[in-house]
Order: structure tokens, then C-alpha cells, then sequence
């Protein structure tokens, strides 16, 4: 058994896509699963009644199906393989999802964390179901987190699959220690220079500025090199924000938020998790936005509700952002995701309650009018 990385490196998810798309179809069977491991997912093993759920209607679609006994039990020990998997705790990665991939006649059992899945479902079918994966790299681009002060600034490339630290900046040195005043004698008696402390407090804030300034720059810069998904700002105390009012008009629709981290001493997982959290923030948004966009679209012609009438407009390719209830357990609605990965539509799964009452079971904002 393939043993679980806490964050694959994104070589490691290429080379493990690169062999189950060389899979080719036969006789075997191999079992794709996603789960979803939110926080409110692990809440009193949600996650494994769930999954558990799913292997009982794998088993029973299996005894309908026309296969050789030998390839059905061949499945049935993958799935059994997979529920064992799930029923130690130890084994579930930090990540907000994994994927596992098993076939006992091909000799494979993979196991993949990633930072989130659309949501959770099983499929036993004659080829691995990979899509999200080669998808999830794409989708979730790059997150540049910079964590600032007014000494210097570190960055960090987050993906979907790894951190990387980028280099930093230093500040404009200034003169050290505290402004000790000037005093001078007159008459016997000891004044303090104010005009001295005042230059050297206007000094310091106009370092201060200038050094925001170059970070605001350097980030730019970066977008420009490599288009960014989006931007977050670290810190501690009341200057956490500071950095925010310079950055660059065209990139504030992509700044995720601030989060207090340590610029100097925050870890490469700390700033991950950040982002991470921060995303997830951005995608509830973005759910209830597509949500109040089906409902005032619906009337027009460019969107659809419903599982029949969303299935029949992604089968004429109608479809341009798919919305799923991700609290359905209807099967048609991870066919209609995996469909809708194939075609390369954006496909965007609610689990916030306000949004998931606009949608019964699947809707669809439309390319072309019904």
C-alpha cells in the first residue's frame, strides 16, 4: 500500500496521473474515490458513514452488473480495502480531501491528499476517474502570500500541491534604537529637541512607506512574470493591513483577506494553511454569488434548475458553470460533475446553506440561451 504523503510535491501527483492515464480498459475494474475532509466532514466520522454509505451502492450496482464472478470479487476486495483504509483515523492526511484509486488485479492503491475535492463520491468503472485531479492544478493557480513588516517582507508561492518561499526584501535601514532627544542647557534649565524627534518619527514613517511601497511593486512584478489566483496579506498587530492601500488597483479583486502571522517566524505550513482557509472563505462567497445568478437568470433563458433539465443541457454542451448541491446523495449529480470536468466546465459545488436552497440538486448558468 501506497503510503499517504501529507502534502504531495507536484511531481509526485503528475507521475501517480501519468499511470493511471496510461490505464487502458479490460476486464478489471478499478475504484475511484474523493472525499471530502472539511473540518465539520471529520465531526464525529461523518466522513466514514458516508463513504460506508457509498460502498454499500457500489456492491449492490456491482451484483446487477454482467461481470465475471472473479472480477466482482476482485472488486469488492478493493472496496473493502478502501473501507478498512478510512476506519483508521491516523490515516487521513491534515488536507481538506484525498483521493484513492484501487484496482487489485493491476496491483494499484493509490492514495493522493489535496487541498479540496468538489465533493465526495465512489465510482467503480473500467478506467480511473482522474479528471478533478488534472483539473485541481489548474483551478486552483497560484496563491502569493506575503508576510510583512517594516523591517521586511517574505513571500510565498502556495499551489495546489506545494509552498514554495520565494525571495525576500529587506527595508531601508534606518538609525537604530529609540530617538534619545537633544538637550541643551539654557539658563540652568533642560529642553527637550521636539523638532529632533519629530524629524527622525516623520523619517521613519516615510521608510515605512517607501518599503510597503517596493512590496506592493515587487508583488506586481510577480503577477506580471506568472499570473496570480490570488493574494494574501500576513502580519502582526495593527500593521498586518498596512501593505493593503499600496498594492496596485488591478490587484485588489485578488486579495483573499489578512491573516496575523509572524513575518518572521511563520512556517511554510502555517502560511499554507492560511491561504487555504482564506480560499475556502472566497469560495462560499463565489457560491452564494453564482446562486443569486441562476436565480435572476432563470427567467431568461440563461440558466436552468433541476437535475433533468441541468443533465439535458450538459449533454448539449450548454453548460458554463455547473452548480451542485454538494449535501445531495443523488448519483446523478457526480455523473453530472464528472461530465462536466470532461467537457472542461467550471463546475462549483455549494455547501453553504444560503446558496444550496437556490439550487434543486443541480442548476446551470448557460453559454447559450435555452
Amino acid at each position: 500500500m501506497t503510503a499517504l504523503p501529507v502534502v504531495p510535491s507536484v511531481r509526485a501527483v503528475r507521475d501517480v496521473v501519468r499511470r493511471l492515464a496510461a490505464i487502458v480498459p479490460g476486464s478489471h475494474r478499478v475504484v475511484s474515490c474523493y472525499l471530502k475532509l472539511e473540518p465539520r466532514d471529520k465531526t464525529r466520522g461523518k466522513y466514514l458513514i458516508k463513504m460506508k454509505n457509498r460502498i454499500r451502492e457500489a456492491l449492490a450496482l456491482l451484483e446487477g452488473q454482467t461481470l465475471d464472478r472473479a472480477v466482482r470479487d476482485a472488486v469488492a476486495a478493493d472496496l473493502e480495502r478502501v473501507r478498512r483504509y478510512f476506519e483508521e483515523p491516523g490515516r487521513l492526511p491534515p488536507s481538506r480531501g484525498i483521493a484513492i484509486f484501487a484496482c487489485r488485479s493491476l496491483g494499484l492503491f493509490e492514495a493522493l491528499a489535496l487541498p479540496h475535492v468538489h465533493r465526495s463520491r465512489l465510482r467503480v468503472d473500467a478506467t480511473p476517474l482522474i479528471r478533478e485531479l488534472v483539473a485541481l492544478e489548474q483551478e486552483f493557480g497560484t496563491i502569493l502570500v506575503a508576510a510583512c513588516d517594516r523591517t521586511g517582507a517574505r513571500f510565498f508561492e502556495v499551489t495546489a500541491f506545494d509552498v514554495a518561499e520565494l525571495p525576500g526584501l529587506m527595508a531601508e535601514a534606518t538609525r537604530p534604537g529609540k530617538f534619545h532627544g537633544e538637550r541643551q542647557a539654557k539658563k540652568g534649565t533642560v529642553l527637550a529637541g521636539g523638532y529632533g524627534e519629530h524629524n527622525y518619527n516623520m523619517r521613519i514613517r516615510q521608510e515605512k512607506q517607501r518599503h510597503y511601497a517596493n512590496v506592493a511593486d515587487h508583488i506586481y512584478q510577480i503577477h506580471n512574470q506568472r499570473p496570480l489566483a490570488g493574494i494574501v496579506v500576513a502580519g502582526i498587530g495593527v500593521d498586518a493591513a498596512a501593505l493593503v492601500p499600496h498594492l496596485h488597483t488591478y490587484l485588489h479583486d485578488l486579495l483573499l483577506g489578512v491573516v496575523k502571522l509572524n513575518p518572521k517566524k511563520a512556517s511554510p505550513g502555517e502560511v499554507r494553511e492560511a491561504a487555504l482557509f482564506l480560499r475556502d472563505q472566497r469560495e462560499r462567497a463565489w457560491e452564494q454569488t453564482h446562486a443569486e445568478a441562476v436565480r435572476e437568470a432563470l427567467g431568461t433563458g440563461w440558466a436552468v434548475n433541476g437535475i433533468d433539465d441541468t443533465l439535458r443541457a450538459l449533454g448539449k454542451g450548454q453548460v458554463r458553470t455547473l452548480l451542485a448541491d454538494g449535501q445531495d446523495d443523488d448519483a446523478r449529480i457526480d455523473d453530472a460533475v464528472e461530465d462536466a470536468l470532461r467537457q472542461r466546465t467550471q463546475v462549483d459545488v455549494l455547501y453553504d446553506e444560503k446558496a444550496r436552497r437556490a439550487v434543486d440538486g443541480l442548476a446551470a448558468l448557460l453559454r447559450f440561451r435555452r
